[in-house]
């Protein structure tokens, strides 16, 4: 496949401003088609929102960013992020629709038929791991927070859009849940050849996910090359981050 024909976005020397504060600057790089790119960095280091320029939450102050060759800023809202499936934290849901009715919310926006959703959001919950006999009709207060997060990743899924965004998902979930989730987000992330961009401070969970990492600090993406690459930069940002995983207290 061509270069160009395997970029899902591109960043073309974007920075953000807000109230006299530069958010981001100096984003220059592409994300590819089928890849799972991780950004990794500190609280404040801009990795969300470089996310959220993707999906038009925000709009560069200088320089452009491109999804599927066209500038974020020459799509309808609408459309792009119904391109582009969402997943934070706190999943999202809403309280009051059940399970099955989360899992088909942006379908019924795009006006499938009743009977089309209802075996497009059996059929997602079978593949993130809930039994639609035993979850379709429950509520997400009766969830506990690993089955929250999987229905919140069918509901990502549920139009089938080529891209993911995840603003750590799983960052609220006890340790063994969230090694379990990750391994099956990876799992089900290579099988469906979904791009994804995926924010998170624990470099762990980067090294668990990622086909590439890019780290941020201060704003800026300092490196952006694969996990086995990342453990060789000589970077102090990044000799920080590994620190974290080679650290092991003494018993």
């Amino acid at each position: 496949m061509p270069q160009e024909n395997r970029v899902a976005v591109e960043f073309r020397n974007v920075a953000v401003h807000c109230n006299d504060r530069t958010l981001v600057s100096n984003l220059d790089f592409s994300i590819y088609k089928g890849e799972a790119l991780v950004l990794l960095g500190r609280s404040g280091s801009g990795k969300t929102t470089t996310m959220k320029l993707i999906n038009r939450l925000l709009t560069p102050t200088v320089g452009e960013v491109l999804f599927d060759g066209v500038p974020t800023t020459q799509w309808d809202e609408i459309k792009l992020r119904r391109r582009i499936g969402y997943v934070i934290q706190e999943t999202g849901l809403f309280p009051h629709f059940t399970v099955e009715r989360n899992v088909g919310l942006v379908p019924t926006l795009e006006r499938w038929k009743p009977k089309q959703i209802k075996t497009r959001a059996h059929e997602l919950l079978k593949l993130v791991g809930l039994e639609p006999g035993q979850f379709a009709q429950r509520y997400p207060h009766q969830l506990s927070g690993g089955q929250r997060q999987r229905v919140g990743v069918a509901r990502a899924l549920a139009a089938d859009p080529p891209m993911l965004l995840m603003d750590e998902p799983f960052g609220a979930l006890d340790p063994i849940t969230r090694l379990e989730i990750q391994q099956e987000f990876k799992r089900l992330q290579q099988e469906l050849g979904k791009t994804v961009v995926f924010v998170t401070h624990d470099i762990q969970e980067a090294f668990i996910l990622a086909s590439r990492i890019g780290l941020m600090h201060q704003g800026e993406l300092i490196v952006l090359d694969t996990p086995q690459r990342f453990m060789s930069s000589q970077h102090p940002e990044t000799k920080a981050f590994l620190q974290c995983i080679q650290y092991q207290p003494s018993v």
